[in-house]
């Protein structure tokens, strides 16, 4: 694609924009924690994921560069070699405790939209650095959701993640 006919991703009206507040082990759990930060406020959203995707995404936020593509590298070159470009994800659902994604692309004058993982979907955010968005209704499901759990108090939780400073946030780096 010719980057001068590139046009800004656009956010719709039931999105949040978010950005990558950081990446984390759950001290309780010991699973990587991506923890999603609203650009206009101090709402956060964790999004608990695999150990592999999170190595992925801690890859791309320490700019390490591997010797061979890695897997999103991979699809990151696929995506450019068809002339098709990433303009946004957006973390779209939350159902039975499990978050989905998509991936909004532009392919041929068309968009694109494709279902993926909320990892694989930030981890590729970040290689093409465009937006991260939420759906409002994911946030307040989450809300909802961690309320409704008996091991977990979520406003001491909401607290916590929140006031993460960058020594928290270095303390558990992947």
């Amino acid at each position: 694609m010719n980057p001068s006919s590139v046009q800004p991703a656009v956010q719709a009206p039931d999105e949040v924009e978010m950005q990558i507040r950081g990446l984390m082990m759950d001290p309780i759990t010991n699973m990587p924690i991506i923890v999603l930060k609203d650009v206009a406020s101090d709402l956060v959203l964790p999004i608990w994921v695999g150990i592999f995707e999170a190595n992925a995404i801690a890859l791309e936020l320490e700019k390490t560069a591997t010797p061979r593509p890695m897997t999103h590298d991979l699809l990151q070159n696929m995506a450019r070699g068809l002339n098709a470009e990433v303009r946004k994800v957006v973390v779209s659902e939350l159902r039975d405790d499990t978050f989905f994604a998509v991936i909004w692309m532009d392919h041929a004058g068309e968009t694109v939209a494709m279902d993926a993982r909320p990892s694989d979907a930030i981890a590729l955010a970040l290689r093409w650095d465009c937006p991260i968005y939420v759906n409002r209704s994911v946030l307040e499901n989450s809300k909802q959701a961690a309320s409704g759990s008996p091991n977990v108090n979520a406003e001491e939780m909401r607290r916590w993640l929140e006031n993460l400073n960058d020594d928290d946030m270095g303390r558990y780096k992947m």
